[in-house]
């Protein structure tokens, strides 16, 4: 644990956005390493900004929903300084579409000095995932496949093989019996029933463990210091490829050159990726065309 004197906001009060118990994977961490006293805004309805059970769609990017929740944060409590907020967002991997992955950002804000640090965390350690099921007993296979009931799972109508919240939406399930009451509802309505890994922070252990990340990777940010100016958020923007390889000298995806970027004043510095002069042929696409 860093010393008071090193501790950038030692004693100072930053307001959370959330409705799903985040804090206790961000403010232990900002307390520890900036000196941040985190308290959540009691009464702000964050899932107006998007639900993942679909009654409310999400407007605008992750970091739009992210911005939008530091905003209103400050508009709850128009005293203070410093906002902090986290948003999820989930689906298929770009470069391998049958695993998932989950990606955690989390914002802080300080409007006395116009800075905002993000913190990200991407990973393919999630249970996002979903089933559409005939039956209860089918349902509780899913239901176990996620890590049920430590992590919870949300049940709602199928339409066309899409989910249908609007038809049957049964969430905060705690117990195998909910699971099959629920899914036969939907199933008396629908044929079929929609159930679904509940990515709420508060009901996912999985995800309140890369939100942890998320944070631990803002205060890493927030300990960087850009070379001209001396403020937070200095670090790696670019990594360009091209360490000729070790049998033909040809350019290979592995990287040369690492560049840094001040966040702040966009100053810029260059450095070597690696001590390596070359590069195994292994990744070499003219020696492995």
């Amino acid at each position: 644990m860093n010393s008071a004197m090193e501790l950038p906001y030692q004693g100072v009060e930053a307001i959370l956005a959330t409705m799903h118990g985040k804090e206790r994977a961000i403010a232990p961490r900002l307390e520890c390493e900036l000196g941040l006293k985190v308290r959540v805004t009691t009464g702000l309805d964050t899932a107006q900004f998007g639900t993942f059970s679909r009654e409310i769609e999400r407007k605008g990017s992750q970091l739009d929903a992210a911005r939008a929740k530091i905003a209103a944060a400050f508009a709850h409590t128009p005293q203070a300084r410093l906002a902090v907020a986290s948003e999820g967002s989930f689906g298929p991997h770009p470069n391998l579409p049958f695993l998932p992955l989950g990606r955690e950002i989390v914002v802080l804000s300080d409007r006395t000095q116009e800075l905002k640090i993000i913190g990200h965390d991407a990973s393919s350690e999630t249970n996002f995932a979903h089933a559409i099921v005939a039956s209860p007993s089918e349902a509780m296979i899913f239901a176990e496949r996620v890590g049920f009931p430590a992590h919870g799972v949300i049940v709602m109508g199928c339409e066309a093989d899409l989910p249908a919240p609007h038809i049957v939406l049964f969430k905060n399930i705690s117990y195998g019996a909910e699971i099959e009451r629920a899914v036969q509802a939907a199933i008396d309505r629908c044929a079929m029933a929609w159930i679904e890994a509940d990515m709420r922070a508060d009901r996912n252990p999985k995800r309140m463990r890369a939100i942890g990340l998320a944070t631990q990777d803002l205060i890493r940010r927030f300990q960087h210091r850009g070379p001209a100016c001396a403020r937070p958020d200095f670090g790696v923007t670019e990594r360009i490829p091209g360490l000729p390889c070790d049998a033909c000298g040809g350019p290979t995806v592995q990287c040369t050159t690492e560049v840094l970027t001040c966040r702040q004043c966009d100053h810029q510095v260059k450095r070597p990726a690696t001590d390596r002069t070359s590069a195994d042929p292994g990744p070499c696409n003219l020696c492995n065309p």
